[in-house]
């Protein structure tokens, strides 16, 4: 590395603005766990089913805070009975200074989930277990990845969209 560009480097960074980021609480907001059809459930063999809804949301609290909201609900079932539904709204209040556009969109819709999610599966697998069913070993979910196809999928519509209205003036 040559000595003109280590100037040129400390000028770039000091033209950047700052970015603050600090996680500030970790809570559970809201949990439910039903088994509806216990007793006669624990007499099955014990081969589940799972269907999982996954989603997750923000809402700013102003001055740069933002709780995120991560909300998952399985429902689990053994040969077509419901064994137990458990919902769980874990959530987070983070400071995110200095990051604008996607950089937001980002640390809201990806980063922050992925710190919240190892805090929800330990709480779903607590629950679960105080339900007296197998532990629920909840895989670890890729928000960067979901995040990344939703970006492209808004790319995309918006090309298509762009295209049929550059089609549609053209034939007037």
């Amino acid at each position: 590395m040559s000595e003109n560009e280590t100037p040129e480097v400390g000028a770039q960074e000091e033209q950047q603005p700052q970015v603050n980021f600090a996680l500030q609480r970790i809570y559970v907001k809201d949990i439910s766990f039903e088994s509806p059809n216990s007793p006669m459930v624990f007499q099955k063999q014990w081969k589940p089913e799972v269907k999982m809804d996954l989603n997750t949301k923000n809402a700013g609290l102003g001055e740069d805070h933002y709780e995120i909201v991560v909300s998952a609900t399985f429902t689990v079932s053994v040969e077509g009975m419901t064994a137990y539904i458990v919902e769980v709204q874990q959530a987070g209040i983070f400071k995110l200074e200095g990051l604008e556009g996607i950089q937001l969109a980002q640390a809201l819709n990806a980063f922050c989930p992925n710190l919240l999610f190892p805090y929800m599966r330990e709480t779903i697998d607590t629950v679960v277990v105080k339900g007296s069913f197998p532990a629920m070993m909840v895989a670890p979910v890729n928000f960067d990845a979901i995040f990344a196809q939703a970006v492209m999928k808004k790319q995309k519509e918006a090309q298509e969209a762009a295209e049929k209205k550059a089609g549609s003036e053209s034939t007037h």
